[in-house]
């Protein structure tokens, strides 16, 4: 899976992980992080999220990461906001009123650019990625954000000989896995969200479940 892979998702609008609604586990489970409202967040391989949105609305500053330009002009046409776009090293910077997404590949991103961030929120990044990336993508993004932000995590599990990712099954050993020599694991909530995407049914899961995981830095880096 490489960058032309999105890019052909992108140009040819095949964005069925895209959800139109603002994730209602993002909701419930975002206020226990007790982040101040003014400090940043970083998004990664956004794509079009309202979720963003919905940050934002708290009082956040937002930052997106994502490789396809034509997410970021949807983001910001969809929601009736008009960016200021400027080229900084190998990103286009897509910018409006505290919102901000960094286009381009987020292996590429530096600590410098993600500075002052607080809080990760990842719904639709680590179940967008096959297995053989998910380790590189769990170490890079230790290593480029502050070492006291905390994360929330959104993974999706069915039975994976059922269907091709993405979005792929990321189950908790692997959470663990990835994420413990740098992080405190805590599986907040867990449900069966079948009846709710019938999209997936009709690539045939028996069986889908949503579960969320805060991530509390270990002091282990």
């Amino acid at each position: 899976m490489d960058h032309l892979f999105w890019h052909d998702r992108w140009q040819k609008n095949a964005i069925g992980f895209h959800q139109e609604e603002i994730n209602p586990q993002l909701q419930e489970f975002w206020p226990g992080l007790k982040l101040p409202p003014s400090s940043a967040v970083f998004v990664p391989l956004c794509g079009k999220s309202r979720d963003m949105l919905w940050l934002h609305e708290r009082g956040h500053e937002v930052i997106g990461v994502e490789i396809s330009a034509i997410a970021a002009r949807d983001f910001f046409a969809e929601n009736n906001l008009t960016p200021k776009v400027t080229t900084r090293g190998r990103f286009e910077h897509w910018e409006c009123e505290r919102l901000k997404i960094l286009v381009g590949d987020f292996f590429e991103l530096e600590t410098s650019q993600l500075s002052e961030v607080t809080g990760i929120y990842d719904r639709a990044s680590l179940i967008a990625l096959p297995p053989v990336m998910r380790k590189r993508y769990a170490e890079h993004l230790a290593t480029i954000v502050p070492k006291a932000a905390e994360i929330l995590l959104v993974t999706l599990e069915y039975p994976e000989a059922q269907m091709e990712g993405p979005p792929f099954p990321v189950g908790e050993a692997e959470v663990r896995q990835l994420y413990e020599p740098h992080y405190r694991v805590a599986p907040l909530h867990a449900k069966d969200v079948l009846a709710e995407n019938p999209k997936f049914r009709e690539r045939g899961l028996s069986a889908l479940t949503e579960r969320v995981y805060r991530l509390t830095p270990s002091g282990n880096f």
